[in-house]
């Protein structure tokens, strides 16, 4: 079967986007390759195609939990047999999963970047059959990028097992400096670039100096038909702009880290399916959500980078139709914008401050605490030890990019359950505790693979088949499991910290001097380009915007701000 076969077969396209095809040509002639595709522009299915159409399978490393499952469960619906393992998981359904994709059952295997250094992890490698090593987010590698994740740097260790399976890094933010990083990082063999333009024709990017924020982006939300993000950096604004559009008569719902998995799902699917016209959301929306026909996305704070803000503005127009990119300032956001950048890097002793009360918060000893998923409530944690939010937030992203913990957003687990023992040894189980009898069989009838993987389920509905309470069934659950019978995993719906190796003293946390500097200096001059981009008047913002990714010669838009100033 040919790619296009197996594209119309799979997915229904009948012809690749521009670029796609040669991608997955090159990767398929074991060619080192990097792809750089503005958001939007079908990376995913450069490594799909491929994977799908080689011997083996295809290793995506990508710190997106939300891309993974979307990206899973959508291969699954197809008959493709995908898996995701990140940071959190029960370490039995991890092995599980390995020991698959050992067996050559597996297809895909998504993985997070710090998922790779693990003991466990390693030891399958040497069984594994990987045709492809695509590195999604590939900007993350370079200490340039907006976006650096220490983990990245130990990918390239991989194919030293796997000297002949090509490598496909994918980004759509990359400047010249950090595509040079990518390449150098991925130890590729050959310098292969295959660029799409940055510049889309369809968007119209506008900057307005408004004092008047609210009122300006009602009069937008009027005039624009059509579905919308609104981007703010406060969480608590989120709700308050949500509610006072409403109020005004726009259908809006909000969108922050800080709500449950449930309330954030509710107001994803409301707005994908059109019952609301707008989501006020920080950044924490719009990974891998791929909605065609969103006429503008507007930001009312400042972006940390122009890689953050051709990311987020790239959401609009997926369909191809005009539509609007628009950010509002002031004056007071540009030094707001600079300060906030000096918040995000702490003094070193705080930081360390920092790892410490949150190990005792999380009462993990010395020497304790690998790998173990906790549950992580930032504002609770700021209140007890009475240090302010932002500089918790800040100290903990700091100690992630240095790989001590690996952060995780709002997780949305369902309670998971596997048997420990077999058919048989169940039965001798059941004769001898009838008390547990008619629950076990119920238990084992509720979800097929429960004697082999670790398997979702709903307390809830058990309790409902056996006309039982709820806290009934968690208590039997966990009288099994106390008893070696199962393995049960109770739902996550809460933030959660991680420690990515045993707690150490301190005194030993340390962060590079020169990395923390680089770093910082690097987001200052991120923030200054994004102050010049505001700040410049005469030149098209389009142009602005592609010049940034390296592009020269960029013709004007005929339709931003600037060009319609000028003519």
């Amino acid at each position: 079967m040919t790619i296009t076969e197996l594209l119309y077969k799979y997915w229904g396209f009948r012809a690749f986007r521009p670029l796609q095809e040669e991608i997955i040509e090159s990767v398929i002639e074991k060619k080192d390759t990097l792809a750089l595709l503005p958001t939007g522009g079908g990376k995913s299915l450069c490594y799909q195609v491929p994977g799908l159409f080689l011997e083996g399978f295809c290793l995506v490393i990508t710190p997106l939990i939300a891309l993974m499952k979307d990206q899973v469960g959508a291969l699954n619906k197809k008959g493709i047999i995908a898996y995701a393992i990140y940071s959190g998981m029960d370490k039995m359904e991890i092995k599980s999963i390995l020991d698959k994709t050992a067996s050559g059952l597996v297809k895909f295997l998504y993985v997070s970047p710090e998922r790779l250094t693990t003991d466990l992890f390693k030891a399958h490698l040497p069984h594994f059959k990987i045709n492809l090593i695509a590195v999604d987010e590939a900007h993350c590698i370079s200490q340039w990028g907006y976006d650096f994740r220490p983990p990245y740097l130990k990918i390239a260790e991989i194919r030293e097992w796997f000297p002949n399976s090509p490598v496909l890094a994918l980004t759509a933010t990359a400047t010249p400096n950090v595509v040079d990083d990518i390449i150098q990082n991925l130890q590729f063999k050959n310098r292969n670039i295959f660029r799409n333009s940055f510049q889309r024709e369809n968007l119209v990017y506008m900057v307005l100096k408004e004092e008047d924020k609210l009122n300006r982006i009602l009069s937008i939300l009027n005039k624009v038909p059509g579905s919308s993000i609104i981007y703010v950096r406060n969480r608590k604004r989120t709700k308050e702009i949500a509610l006072w559009l409403r109020q005004k008569g726009i259908t809006a719902g909000f969108y922050n880290a800080g709500m449950t998995s449930e309330q954030r799902d509710e107001t994803q699917k409301a707005w994908m399916n059109d019952y609301i016209q707008v989501v006020v959301a920080t950044n924490a929306f719009g990974m891998g959500i791929d909605k065609p026909n969103v006429r503008t996305v507007i930001h009312i704070d400042c972006p940390d980078s122009l890689e953050a803000y051709f990311q987020e503005a790239g959401r609009a127009g997926r369909d191809g139709l005009k539509s609007y990119c628009i950010l509002l300032w002031e004056n007071a956001d540009l030094s707001e914008l600079h300060e906030y950048i000096e918040s995000s890097y702490p003094q070193l002793e705080i930081i360390k401050k920092t790892y410490n009360a949150l190990c005792n918060y999380l009462k993990i000893p010395i020497g304790g605490g690998k790998e173990e998923y906790n549950d992580f409530d930032l504002i609770h944690f700021a209140d007890y030890y009475s240090i302010n939010p932002t500089i918790v937030f800040s100290s903990l992203r700091l100690l992630e990019k240095e790989g001590y913990i690996t952060m995780r957003d709002v997780m949305n687990e369902p309670s998971k359950v596997i048997f420990k023992i077999g058919a048989a040894d169940l039965y001798h189980f059941q004769v001898e505790n009838k008390k547990y009898d008619h629950f076990t069989k119920a238990l084992a009838r509720c979800t097929t693979g429960i004697f082999t993987d670790l398997s979702p389920i709903r307390e809830d509905q058990l309790a409902l088949s056996l006309k039982l309470q709820t806290a009934q069934v968690i208590s039997l659950l966990l009288d099994l499991q106390s008893m070696g019978v199962i393995n049960y995993q109770p739902r996550r719906d809460k933030p959660g910290i991680i420690l990515n190796s045993e707690r150490i003293d301190e005194r030993y946390i340390a962060i590079s001097p020169e990395n923390y500097q680089i770093r910082k200096q690097e987001a200052i001059q991120r923030a200054q380009s994004v102050t010049s981009y505001i700040t410049n008047g005469d030149i098209c913002r389009s142009a602005q915007l592609v010049a940034y990714f390296g592009e020269s010669n960029a013709l004007s838009c005929k339709q931003c701000d600037v060009c319609i100033s000028k003519n």
